[in-house]
């Protein structure tokens, strides 16, 4: 600060965090440094009408103040002008401190500022003073829970909430870290001594009921909370009653767009006009959330008028449906039944909805959970159903399942009687993925029975698709032969291009496991034509690593590595984990079998690099088997056991029996054999 000019601090934050205690905390611990007096004005913006003090009465009290009692302010001085003009002359000479709170634009502190050089202002309010020359911006954020339970424990005293120490971090993450709903909170303690925390905490369990018990006297966060509401704008108030009902704690600009209908651009101006306002926070940019009891208010005020609250709702899950159904390798038309939306396509193609989808991360569950609790049983059926073949090709299996767990429920009370087939097709699935073969066929078998019942010819393809997958695997492969054939003959009929490129791949595989090899790369090249049609890189990449396996079992080592080059590069593209770890370590075979081991053993390390945890045990231990086999090759022993007995512990080993036979026929070749180079 400089000593020839009038320092300017200016605090902001939601209401109840703390920014009045703040201010006043910081003039009692600077005070000393003004030798003219501290000063103290409340603008009231956020009181009511009659207590809302302008900049004519706040200048004459100001002014009473430095010249004393006994000086009384001429009648005369009755423009703001001229009160602007007595008060920097009564403040020319002299070093203030001034502190101006529940400011709530710049117009109203601007006239306030003393002239005296090396004077300072501290100013809070609720808005964010843009438009004032500040040397320090501070926002005020909720307490750290650790910091909200010290609160606690100073206000209810320390033995009580020692007592109950995990339930005053309850109750500390219920307020919000939000000093007034502490205090409140502790005066409904101190008035109820015989309320335990856990007790408080209970009765908080809820958004309706936790902002209930949120009120003591004439204080209640809720009533805080609200006269920030009615300072807004009719445009502000409806994007934020629209936000109250976002399905996950963040989102970003499309998602009020959507419910809004509006362009994006006047969304990001309403949602950043929020963040000015205090009633929005940005934890990252271009990512927005509520506080939690914000969220709950903002929730209450938009159930006030249901019609509104519905269409926001449809929108906002709508988003959701298309965002799944553009992202996957099915595509937008590969859904026979669903929302009904119209107008453009809220993104561009696949690369922007995965992006979008991607970025809300494991809230993608929250969605579903959303769409079932508000009774929209067909949108919680319809986005699990959608976000299946996005979030398996990230390796995110734990997320697909616990959406379609969430999902399965409604689809009996859906109104789309298709859901409860396609719903256990996707359970398949997501089994097939992960290795669970046994499980695969059970929930096909269900799907089949289901599409059946309901005449359901897609479905009933999807299913004789996935049994014979699952056969395959199994062993019983007739039944596997028929079920993929039925598949082959059908999808084309639906106009399904993606069973087709699926069910032809695992067609082809059989045949390459029988040795007709010249006859699996028809099917091959029949499904990398249809993927490439398609456009879908995932689709030709899948393709091409069936194709390449055939090659390498022809001897073909440069095609197969010419072709698994060129998957790898679509893995990447497509950001498909799973696939690209299986190209990787296909590749690495390739150049294995060519003789160079040190280049095979660096990019099977790459393609376990790339498995997430706990993704897939059977494509682990195939990459893992792989990579032992390359260690033994090159003489490598010790790291080639460590790679059989790691594949053979991983959970769930026992029910791969190829992949366990391979690692224990690895163990019993040891002591492994000399490097050939």
């Amino acid at each position: 600060m400089s000593p020839e000019g009038v320092s300017v601090v200016a605090v902001d934050g939601t209401a109840g965090v703390g920014k009045t205690a703040l201010v006043v905390r910081a003039a009692r611990a600077i005070g000393d440094n003004y030798p003219d007096g501290c000063l103290f004005v409340d603008l009231h913006t956020h009181g009511a009408a009659h207590e809302s003090v302008g900049p004519e009465r706040a200048l004459r009290r100001l002014l009473r103040a430095v010249r004393g009692s006994g000086d009384e302010i001429p009648d005369d001085l009755d423009d703001v002008a001229d009160l602007v003009a007595a008060w920097r002359a009564a403040t020319s000479e002299l070093r203030l401190l001034l502190v101006v709170d529940d400011a709530r634009s710049a117009s109203q502190v601007r006239p306030l500022l003393p002239a005296g050089p090396g004077s300072r202002v501290l100013v809070a309010g609720r808005q964010r003073l843009l438009g004032l020359d500040a040397d320090l911006r501070l926002t005020v954020e909720p307490l750290a829970t650790g910091d909200a339970v010290g609160l606690l424990r100073e206000l209810i005293g320390e033995s009580r909430a020692d007592r109950e120490p995990e339930e005053a971090a309850d109750l500390a993450r219920r307020c919000g870290g939000l000093p007034l709903a502490l205090r409140i909170a502790s005066a409904r303690l101190q008035n109820r001594p015989s309320w335990t925390l856990a007790f408080l905490a209970g009765r908080m369990s809820d958004d309706v009921r936790g902002l209930g018990e949120l009120r003591a006297g004439d204080r209640s966060v809720e009533a805080a909370f609200r006269m920030s509401y009615d300072q807004l704008s009719p445009e502000l108030r409806r994007g934020f009653r629209a936000l109250g009902l976002a399905p996950t704690a963040r989102f970003d600009v499309l998602t009020l767009a959507a419910m809004l209908g509006a362009p994006r651009e006047e969304a990001e101006e309403l949602l950043e006009d929020l963040v000015d306002a205090s009633l929005l926070q940005q934890p990252h940019p271009g990512r927005y959330r509520l506080h939690d009891l914000v969220r709950a208010h903002a929730r209450r005020l938009a159930t006030e008028a249901p019609e509104e609250a519905a269409g926001y709702r449809t929108a906002v899950l709508d988003l959701y449906t298309a965002a799944g159904r553009i992202a996957g390798d099915w595509g937008p038309d590969g859904f026979p039944t669903g929302s009904g939306t119209t107008g453009p396509a809220p993104f561009p193609g696949w690369r922007e909805a995965s992006a979008w989808l991607k970025a809300a991360g494991g809230e993608l569950v929250d969605v579903v959970a959303y769409a079932a609790a508000a009774g929209r049983f067909d949108h919680a059926c319809w986005i699990a159903e959608a976000l299946v073949d996005p979030l398996v090709h990230q390796g995110r299996y734990p997320e697909c399942r616990a959406v379609l767990e969430l999902a399965l429920p409604c689809a009996d009370l859906a109104e789309d009687r298709r859901m409860p087939s396609a719903l256990r097709n996707c359970m398949g699935m997501v089994d097939i993925y992960q290795g669970r073969f046994p499980q695969a066929r059970t929930w096909f078998t269900e799907a089949l029975r289901l599409g059946r019942g309901q005449d359901d010819l897609r479905e009933q393809a999807r299913a004789v698709a996935g049994m014979g997958a699952a056969e395959w695997i199994l062993g019983d492969v007739e039944e596997a032969l028929a079920h993929l054939g039925e598949a082959v003959e059908l999808a084309p009929r639906l106009g399904d291009d993606w069973l087709s490129g699926i069910a032809l791949c695992n067609l082809g595989a059989i045949h390459s496991q029988q040795g007709r090899h010249e006859q699996a790369l028809e099917h091959y090249a029949a499904a990398v034509a249809i993927a490439e049609k398609n456009g879908r890189p995932r689709a030709i990449g899948n393709a091409l690593c069936f194709a390449a396996d055939a090659h390498l079992a022809l001897g073909r080592h440069a095609e197969a590595t010419h072709l698994l080059r060129r998957a790898v590069e679509l893995a990447r593209e497509a950001e498909d984990l799973p696939l690209h770890a299986a190209s990787l370590s296909r590749l690495a075979t390739a150049e294995h079998v060519q003789g160079s081991l040190r280049s095979a053993v660096d990019i099977h390390r790459e393609a376990l690099s790339t498995l997430t945890p706990g993704a897939s045990t059977w494509l682990e231990m195939e990459v893992r088997v792989r990579l032992g086999s390359t260690y033994a090759a090159a003489g490598r022993c010790a790291e080639a056991r460590h790679e059989f007995e790691t594949a053979l512990a991983l959970p769930g080993a026992g029910d791969h029996p190829r992949q366990n036979t391979m690692a224990r026929e690895g163990l019993r070749a040891w002591p492994c054999w000399p490097s050939a180079t």
